[in-house]
């Protein structure tokens, strides 16, 4: 049975490893940081998805303002090791997302995937979420 709990610092090592099956690299210092800051914050929640008392999947979940548009839930990133995928464990993160959502008085979450993970987009799918837009993103760095 998969328990999912509030992340702690203990879990920077797991979270760590696991965000780099999506692509990033990650040391536990940069995760740790990281968990701290999310853990202090009242607009981010992150859980952990526990399977035989191995940390196997995580979500980040952040409040968001607009002054266009209604707040939301933003899915920041969501995780579940390849070997446990098709256990229903990313939709009980999803679900716990959700709950935390609730509680904030928000009605809508969202989520947004790179278009070359296309299982991801085929996951959102199947659990009711929508596609309403495609986007591309820029960034700069700030130095």
């Amino acid at each position: 049975m998969v328990k999912i709990r509030a992340i702690t610092e203990k879990d920077a090592e797991s979270v760590a490893g696991l965000s780099t099956q999506l692509g990033y690299e990650n040391n536990i210092e940069q995760t740790l940081f990281r968990i701290r800051q999310i853990n202090n914050s009242n607009g981010n929640c992150a859980y952990v998805a526990i399977f035989e008392n191995k940390v196997v999947g995580w979500i980040h979940g952040f409040y968001t303002l607009r002054i266009e548009s209604d707040s939301f839930v933003e899915i920041g990133g969501l995780v579940v090791d390849a070997a446990y995928r098709n256990l229903k464990i990313g939709k009980q993160l999803i679900e716990r997302i959700k709950l935390w959502a609730e509680q904030h008085q928000v009605k809508k979450l969202k989520v947004r995937c790179n278009t070359k993970r296309t299982e991801s987009h085929q996951f959102y799918e199947r659990i009711g979420f929508k596609e309403n837009k495609q986007q591309i993103a820029f960034e700069i760095d700030l130095d």
